[in-house]
Order: structure tokens, then sequence, then C-alpha cells
């Protein structure tokens, strides 16, 4: 018993949240294509079960600033593979583990109900990318953090081929082209700072300083590194990627490139200009004004692409590319209260759009329906999935008492104590572009007087799918009426602002 404690306690939690659902992944492939779907399922959702477990128990600790740190092992002299849970990382997990326990349950629905092939595959690669996602959120270090990321883009691969066709195979090719090259940039530029800091620890405030890489070799050396991150963000001209891995079957766009794998990136970029160069160098070389300018082109720019998609699923990755860069420039506009705002949109738009990725898939299993323009009167069939998707895009149009309404305030107050006025503007413009983009999906849905034969009869989607979509629509309303509500994430997010800026209160 004493050895069980010892196990569980609390330094080895963010160890054992990676090897949980590494186990599970690693289970299934061993068991091959021949292991009963139950089987394989009834391991997936036991691990995130314990996955999120061990992360909420890790919650309460970080909010009382108690210290979770441990050193696995040395990697090369000086740099160890080292966990640090920190507020910041913290708000990540618990949003990851989360919507892998209700994803997991939206895959059974999805996979059996759509008769895909190559399930197997796609549950252990599925459950390598959590693994890889919960390690970045905690890696105390670069090299750490620089393991994990990779390993999350080799494990969406497979996933992204899913289906073994010509579309998905050039889309999988043009993935690993983007996220492997700017990797291994973000590699050499991790062996420059450590040659000229003698560190890779992440430290609230960053650790470089002028005097160890003067101009130009600041600028080179940020984008270098944030370059990785940015293009897991899909900050334009570096997102072509993202749409394209849209071929991949709803739930992987649900979860993975509209959080884990998205989010990673964001979060990359979170750690590189606030946690290795810091506000004072990354404004001093210019990279956090630049980085700031490419967030705004990009939230102005794929919301005006978003509008002209027909396909819903190319529309919501329009739209997940434009929500991404409001995390990116929260982070660039060096206010805590734009940082706060920017880690507590990790939250906010991951529940939102998964909601609406989820809608997208129900909608595609039951109906076979892909286009927008096919989906007249859909709401009369599907009224449940309907409405949890026109609450989901109210939510990403910033409206009140929804979670995105908190995160973008947040991020506007931001701006305004900073005095950057365009940036405020391009928020309120991008919230109305938000709503010439979803809401035309939603009246489409409920139009009047319209008698669609194929949406005559009521018929949703199946329980395994429906749930989980209704599930996140809710938490979306109840963080927007209560934002500490359950994990305090609102307050992880401030405390995460106050470790690296004056304090907010």
């Amino acid at each position: 018993m004493t050895d069980i404690h010892a196990l569980l306690a609390l330094q080895y939690r963010p160890l054992l949240a990676v090897l949980v659902s590494l186990t599970a992944s690693v289970l299934i492939y061993v068991l091959g294509e021949h292991i009963h779907r139950n089987l394989r399922e009834g391991i997936t959702v036991t691990a995130s079960l314990a996955k999120l477990a061990l992360v909420y128990s890790m919650v309460p600790a970080v909010l009382a600033g108690r210290e979770i740190k441990l050193n696995v092992f040395e990697i090369v002299k000086g740099v160890t593979l080292a966990f640090n849970v920190d507020p910041a990382g913290m708000v990540f997990a618990c949003v990851a583990s989360t919507l892998w326990i209700l994803t997991s349950f939206y895959s059974i629905g999805y996979m059996r109900g759509h008769g895909e092939e190559n399930q197997t595959g796609y549950y252990a690669a599925f459950a390598m990318c959590l693994s890889a996602t919960t390690g970045l959120c905690f890696a105390a270090n670069l090299l750490t953090f620089f393991i994990f990321f990779e390993v999350l883009t080799v494990a969406t691969y497979p996933l992204v081929v899913h289906y073994r066709d010509a579309e998905g195979t050039a889309s999988g090719r043009k993935y690993l082209a983007y996220t492997l090259i700017s990797g291994q940039i973000f590699f050499a530029a991790m062996v420059i700072v450590y040659a000229v800091s003698g560190t890779m620890d992440f430290r609230p405030g960053g650790f470089l300083t002028a005097d160890m890489l003067p101009m130009p070799w600041a600028l080179i050396v940020f984008f270098m590194m944030v370059g990785a991150g940015i293009v897991k963000a899909g900050v334009m001209p570096l997102h072509s990627w993202l749409p394209a891995a849209m071929v991949a079957p709803t739930p992987v766009s649900a979860l993975l490139h509209a959080v884990a794998v998205v989010k990673a990136g964001a979060f990359c970029t979170l750690r590189v200009v606030l946690y290795v160069f810091g506000p004072e160098l990354s404004e001093s070389c210019g990279g956090s004004r630049v980085l700031a300018w490419m967030a705004v082109f990009t939230i102005i720019a794929s919301s005006l692409v978003a509008m002209k998609k027909d396909n819903l699923k190319a529309r919501l990755a329009f739209s997940t590319v434009g929500q991404l860069s409001y995390i990116v420039l929260g982070i660039c506009i060096l206010s805590p209260f734009a940082v706060a705002g920017a880690i507590y949109h990790i939250v906010a738009h991951a529940f939102m759009k998964i909601t609406l990725f989820m809608a997208a898939g129900a909608i595609f299993v039951t109906t076979h329906k892909k286009d927008i323009t096919e989906m007249i009167g859909i709401g009369k069939r599907m009224p449940v999935t309907m409405t949890a998707f026109a609450a989901a895009s109210l939510g990403i149009a910033g409206f009140p008492f929804f979670v995105g309404f908190v995160s973008k305030a947040n991020i506007i107050m931001g701006a305004v104590s900073m005095g950057m006025p365009v940036f405020v503007g391009t928020l309120i413009a991008s919230a109305l572009l938000a709503l010439s983009y979803l809401m035309p999906v939603v009246l489409i849905a409920f139009k009047k007087n319209v008698d669609n034969p194929e949406f005559a009869e009521r018929g949703e989607a199946s329980p395994a799918m429906l749930l989980p979509l209704v599930i996140t629509a809710i938490i979306s309303m109840v963080l927007g009426l209560a934002p500490n509500a359950g994990l305090h994430l609102l307050d992880l997010a401030y405390t995460a602002g106050n470790s690296i800026f004056t304090p907010l209160m």
C-alpha cells in the first residue's frame, strides 16, 4: 500500500498522466486488428478516465501554488527529461483530458455509425496524440517540450491519412512538410538558445536577454523558434496544412485539429514569447509586434475565406485558423489581461469549436450531407444538434453569457490598457464576421416555410455522438456564466499572467 501511495505521489502524476495514454496506445496497437471492438474501445475509455483523474487531481495543488516537479532522466549533460506543472500548462491539460473522454464516446458512435475501416490504428494513434499533448503541457524545458511536440506531429499523421486515398495521402504529406520542417528549425534555435544562455528551463518572464542575443540575432532566433508554433496554430501564410488535414475523420478534426494539435502550436508560441524570450526581449527585438500583425491579418483574412466555403468542415477549418490567432494576438499584446485572456481562450475555443465539428460529424453520419446548401431545413430533423450548433456559433462570435465572451473581453481589456485601438477594432470586426459565416448555417437549418422531404422525420445521431456535443455546448454556456466553475480555469489563467507580469489584482 505504501508503494502505491508513493507511486501516486504528486510529483509522479504528470508522468503517469503521460504514460496512461501511451500504454493504451501500445496495448491497442499490439493487440492488432483482430482485437474485439468492445475491448479496444474499453481500453480507450478507461485510459481517458484515468488521465482525467490524474490531471484533475493536480489542480488544487497548482491553485495553492505548490510545486510539482519531476526530473525523469538526463538526456544530455545538464538537460533532463523533466516535468513542471504550472498554471498555463494546467489549463491546456485540463481541456485536452476533458475533451478526450467526450471524444472517445463520440468516436465510438462515429466510427461504428459510418462503418470506418482501420479503427484499431485510429484509436492507437489517437491515444498517442493525447500522451504527447499531455507531455508538452507539463514540459519543464525546451528539450522535453520539443520531444513531445514532435511525437504529436508524427502520431497525428496516420489520422490525417486515415482513408488511405490520394487526397488523404497528399494532405498528410503537406502536413508533415509544414510541421516537421518548422520543428527542425525550432530544434536549431533551441541549440542556439542553450549555447548563449546555458539553460533550457522555462521561466515566467523569460530567461534570454539582449546581452545574450543582440540584434538582429534575437529577431532571427525568435522566428526560428516561434515558427513551429505558428505553423501548428495555422497563422497565415503558414496555414494551408490545416484545411487540407480536414480530410481526416470528424473526431480527428474535432479534438486534434481544433484542440490538441493547433492548441499545441498556440501553446508553443506562449512558451517561446513569454517563458523563453520574455516580454521585454520579445518587444525590443520586434518579434512580438510582427507576430501580432500576422495574427491580425489571419483573423480577418480567414474569416473572409470562411464565408465563401460551402463545405461545412472547410468553413469550420478557416474559422479555426482565425480563432487561434486570437490566442497569438493576446500573447503578443504583452499585457497581463491579454495573456490571461489568450490562455483562457484555449478553453473557450476548444469547447465551442469541438461542438461545431461534432455537429458537422453528426450531420454527415446521419444524413451524409457535407455542404451547407444541402442542409436547408435540417433543423427539423436534427433540432438538438442544430440548437447546439447555434449556441456554439454565438459563443464563437463572442456573445455575452458564452465562454468566448470571457476570453475575448480579457484580450480586449489588455489591448485597451496598452493603447492598441487597432487590435480592439480587429476583435470587434472578427465577431461580426464570425456571425456572417456561422449564423447562415443556423438560418438555413431552421428555415421556415420549407418542406424538405429528406428532413421530414426527426432523427438525431446516435446517443454516443449526440450527448458529447450537447455536453460541450452546455459547458460553453456554463463557463460563460461562471468562468471559474469547476476547475477554476480562469483563476489559473490569471495566475499565469501574474507570474509573468505585474499582478492583475
